[in-house]
């Protein structure tokens, strides 16, 4: 049976966050806008995200450096692409690293389009899982890096 894109976006964190390792299931969930779903770990603007892709078919899935500090967000953008290769060796050569606008940047990929199922759903959830378990000790380390710089 098919969903209503924003039924997806809307019960997807109830299949991701049970899927995620335990040390990492305290993630925090928003849906600002009914196209799209955020997920974050205490710092909304640095967050993962959910959304249909801009411009091509497929969902844009990713982690998204939206800070007002244009500068912590090259910062962040600079440190996983020093990660790159081996984040494409864990998650595949579909991930890729760039500038955005208004000085956001994003480490993402587009998945394929599907029909909008409970199926589609799990597939959908599970890549953003695993992009998650690979990004997020990345992350963890430069933003301890950036607080070690900016004291």
């Amino acid at each position: 049976m098919a969903l209503s894109y924003n039924s997806f976006l809307q019960t997807l964190p109830e299949v991701i966050i049970p899927r995620l390792p335990a040390h990492l299931q305290g993630i925090k969930v928003r849906q600002p806008w009914r196209w799209l779903v955020q997920f974050h770990y205490g710092e909304p603007n640095l967050h993962y995200e959910v959304v249909r892709a801009d411009g091509r078919p497929g969902i844009e899935l990713g982690f998204h450096c939206e800070a007002k500090d244009h500068d912590l967000n090259r910062f962040l953008l600079d440190g996983f692409r020093r990660h790159l290769f081996e984040i494409k060796d864990v998650l595949g050569p579909s991930i890729e690293a760039e500038m955005w606008d208004r000085g956001w940047t994003k480490i993402y990929e587009v998945y394929p389009e599907g029909e909008l199922t409970a199926g589609y759903q799990a597939q959908v959830g599970g890549r953003l899982v695993e992009i998650i378990t690979c990004l997020h000790p990345i992350f963890v380390e430069l933003r301890g890096q950036v607080a070690r710089i900016y004291r």
